[in-house]
């Protein structure tokens, strides 16, 4: 019984330790961040007729575009595709890495082509958000 309660003791002095550690951390200074994007589209267009890309700005302020390849070929769904825009994407987000950059957020959407009533293609669009301290 003593052991039991030391032993739960000294677990509520060390989580009571660490609520205090977290609860009274600075908040950075606004502005003290800046951030970067890059987005990717990837084409679900049958046939392979889509375009998929990943869209970033360089230093100038410029849009560059990496093409990606599309998920379908003349086949059907293209496995080897998506692994490849994978290897590229997690290769985007190597080099932001190196250069100081953090990934904080990613977000998702898709989009069908319901033209005449057809569901037959569409696009998944990712978002990429990193920051850096100024």
């Amino acid at each position: 019984m003593k052991n039991n309660f030391a032993f739960i003791a000294l677990g509520a002095f060390f989580t009571l330790g660490l609520v205090a550690i977290l609860a009274f951390k600075p908040a950075p200074a606004p502005g003290a961040y800046e951030y970067k994007q890059f987005s990717t589209i990837e084409s679900i267009i049958p046939g392979g007729m889509g375009r998929s890309r990943i869209i970033s700005t360089d230093k100038g302020g410029q849009m560059v575009e990496k093409d990606l390849l599309n998920f379908y070929s003349l086949v059907g769904i293209n496995f080897g595709n998506i692994s490849n825009n994978d290897a590229l994407i997690v290769s985007k987000i190597n080099e932001y890495t190196e250069e100081g950059w953090e990934l904080t957020n990613v977000s998702t959407g898709s989009s069908t082509n319901q033209s005449n009533g057809s569901t037959s293609g569409g696009i998944f669009i990712t978002r990429y958000l990193f920051r850096k301290a100024k």
